[in-house]
């Protein structure tokens, strides 16, 4: 993906806007780097090869549009209603997060692009947005956290139940992720940090598998494990620590969440959490489910997987299967 200069360019600039954002003193200097990471990102999604990507960066863009829109009206309303622009920072924050009930907009988006562009918009992009909703943490923003924590709990995993199409489900997954993620910022920042790279690794691990062998669609896992039996296992181990099983690494952050909301006694938030995260893992485990069981050796069609290197099924098995080779100290939040 980065093989172009201009690509190169766009990437820089991307992070860039990212780290003005969340370091900038003021709101219009974040507003700023929110801009230029957009802006930067719209080149990135394009692609002369996907009909669908030109659509995917026009939604992309006028939502994002919509949001930053909406932080430089908050301005006014401080001035002219004296009434504290916070609340509408947090809607416009959501808005560009991808946080239920403002989600609609993530699985279209996801689907129109590579997946490349995917793991940048489920990670990267969600950084920025995510800390400067920390910083301004009070009473109201956490009744509006704890309601969009549970609802995208609930439309990440009741959205992905009748989804065949990869890019959907990674995109209801991460929105499902958002909640576990909400509730951790509630808390305090290294949480949310610890939980954000723990998932940004895991989902890296899953797209690189999908990218590898170019599967979007649940019905190219039925030809997947005669093509390429390391990584039908490490597709296994990736999607099962995105789902929080344990002893895989994803269990960890949900763990340490789990531990939070108990101690401070957010049981119903617990609840809705937990009861989610079943339901994603049924789906996660009905895809895999089709490689291990459905598997038909009358298509021969060659994707050039058996080639695949050792390294990268050595690598995944590695990084997921941590916990068992890593003290548990090392994972908690610093």
């Amino acid at each position: 993906m980065l093989t172009h200069p201009s690509r190169a360019l766009f990437t820089s600039t991307l992070m860039l806007g990212a780290l003005i954002a969340i370091s900038s003193p003021t709101w219009f200097t974040a507003w700023v780097g929110l801009e230029l990471n957009l802006l930067s990102f719209i080149p990135i999604m394009s692609s002369k090869l996907n009909m669908y990507a030109a659509e995917a960066a026009l939604k992309y863009f006028l939502i994002q549009a919509l949001g930053s829109a909406t932080i430089l009206a908050s301005s006014p309303v401080l001035l002219l209603f004296n009434y504290s622009p916070n609340l509408l920072i947090s809607v416009a924050l959501l808005l560009k997060m991808g946080a239920a009930p403002l989600h609609l907009w993530f699985p279209p988006v996801m689907q129109g692009i590579g997946w490349g562009q995917c793991i940048i918009l489920m990670t990267i992009q969600k950084i920025a947005p995510m800390l400067l909703l920390s910083y301004h943490i009070n009473s109201p923003i956490t009744e509006m956290i704890f309601i969009s924590s549970i609802l995208s709990g609930l439309a990440g995993s009741i959205g992905g139940l009748n989804q065949t199409l990869f890019r959907k489900i990674m995109a209801y997954s991460s929105v499902n992720h958002m909640a576990w993620m909400l509730a951790a910022i509630s808390f305090s920042t290294p949480l949310w940090t610890n939980y954000f790279v723990i998932y940004s690794i895991v989902s890296f691990s899953v797209v690189l598998i999908l990218l590898q062998g170019q599967i979007f669609h649940f019905n190219q896992m039925l030809t997947f494990s005669l093509q390429s039996p390391l990584l039908q296992l490490a597709m296994l181990f990736s999607l099962l620590s995105l789902g929080g099983v344990p002893p895989f690494l994803g269990f960890w952050p949900k763990m340490m969440v789990i531990n939070e909301l108990a101690l401070g006694g957010g049981f119903v938030w617990l609840s809705v959490l937990l009861g989610s995260a079943l339901i994603t893992l049924y789906f996660y485990l009905r895809v895999i489910s089709a490689a291990l069981t459905l598997s038909t050796p009358k298509i021969k069609i060659s994707l050039g997987l058996a080639s695949t290197p050792l390294a990268m099924f050595a690598t995944i098995a590695c990084v997921n299967l941590t916990p068992l080779i890593t003290p548990m100290s090392t994972l908690l939040p610093f």
